[in-house]
C-alpha cells in the first residue's frame, strides 16, 4: 500500500479503511461504466431498428 504517513496504530485503521473505500470506489465506478455502456448499445439498438427501412 506503499507508505502510512498517519501516525500510531489509529493511523494505521485510518489508512486501511482509505484503501479499502478507494478500491471500492474504483470497483463500482468500472461496474457503473459498464452498465452505462450496455444501456447506450440498446438504446442504439432499439433506435436503429425503429429507423431501418430494411427491418419495417
Amino acid at each position: 500500500m506503499g507508505r502510512n504517513h498517519l501516525a500510531h496504530a489509529t493511523g494505521d485503521a485510518i489508512n486501511l479503511v482509505l484503501a479499502a473505500a478507494g478500491y471500492n470506489f474504483r470497483r463500482l465506478l468500472a461496474w457503473l461504466a459498464l452498465l452505462l455502456s450496455a444501456m447506450l448499445m440498446t438504446l442504439a439498438a432499439s433506435r436503429a431498428s425503429r429507423t431501418d427501412p430494411i427491418a419495417a
